[in-house]
């Protein structure tokens, strides 16, 4: 049955333009047809170690210690399964010790340790966390992500801070790891009119740091990307054709049952299609009359 909240995408964030540059079906399962996909506890562990890092800044920072930070992990899973209790089920099946659990705990606080070695936060004082950015380009894109950390130096120079839990990519796949980073430096200078001074990716599965520093010639390049890549999507909203793109990341897909890569089949896709315009007949073609 056709849904009626379907609605055309209106926005891009990092995270659905990855989307469509993987999967252009993936991204109609999750922004278009919106379906569910089961908590996994690497991401949970994600969600949790983010908060963490951002609550951890609300104390003194004499008080910004590992011990204090590993103690935080704990609490801030029961904040997060007190909203979403549905998270309950990843250790439905756990021991009666609470095994699994107790060693997924150990894995956060490990990871939240890790960052010690990395950053000391006893030095920073961030502008801001978690913070929900939007800018509409001239073209009238819309554009919105959550940016981890923003820090700004005395001299007025800022610093785009993402913690990530995993490992850091080989030097081949770097530039697919900076896309996100380089979102956020687009939207902050089409929002405050500077340029980022640097972006930093920080691996706490890895215990690496990938830095960057942007410049006009490299964000504009970005907006033109971004651009080209909303006017695909956008035709394939209308046409109704979302074509999957096999690739190393099918096997933890959650929407195999729906894909024909894998033998399955799309819901019905629950917007209107709009019928394509014929192409125009070039003078002198076979339907000239003669």
């Amino acid at each position: 049955m056709r849904s009626t909240a379907a609605t055309p995408p209106d926005s891009l964030s990092p995270s659905r333009a990855g989307d469509f540059l993987q999967c252009p079906l993936l991204y109609r399962f999750r922004v278009i047809d919106k379906l569910p996909e089961k908590p996994s506890p690497a991401a949970t562990r994600g969600t949790v170690v983010h908060a963490v890092l951002e609550r951890l800044f609300d104390a003194p920072a004499a008080e910004r210690s590992a011990p204090r930070a590993r103690a935080m992990v704990a609490v801030e899973w029961e904040r997060l399964l007190a909203r979403r209790p549905e998270l309950a089920e990843l250790f439905a099946e756990d021991s009666p010790d609470g095994a699994r659990l107790a060693t997924w705990l150990a894995e956060a606080e490990a990871l939240v340790e890790r960052w010690f070695t990395l950053e000391d936060p006893a030095r920073l004082e961030p502008a801001e966390r978690e913070l929900f950015v939007e800018a509409r380009l001239e073209s009238g894109l819309r554009l919105r992500g959550v940016i981890d950390r923003i820090d700004v130096a005395p001299t007025g120079e800022v610093r785009i801070v993402d913690y990530k839990t995993g490992r850091a990519p080989r030097p081949e796949y770097a530039a697919e790891a900076l896309f996100q980073m380089k979102f956020y430096a687009l939207m902050l200078w089409r929002l405050r009119g500077s340029v980022p001074r640097r972006l930093q990716l920080v691996y706490l599965g890895s215990g690496d740091v990938l830095t960057y520093d942007p410049d006009e010639a490299g964000l504009r390049a970005v907006e033109r990307k971004l651009l080209a890549l909303w006017d695909a999507i956008r035709r394939a909203t209308e046409s109704g054709d979302w074509r999957p793109r096999p690739g190393r990341l099918c096997d933890w897909c959650d929407h195999q049952a729906h894909c024909p890569e894998f033998g399955g089949t799309p819901p019905p896709y629950p917007l209107t299609v709009q019928p394509r315009l014929p192409e125009p007949r070039s003078p002198g073609g076979s339907g000239a009359g003669g």
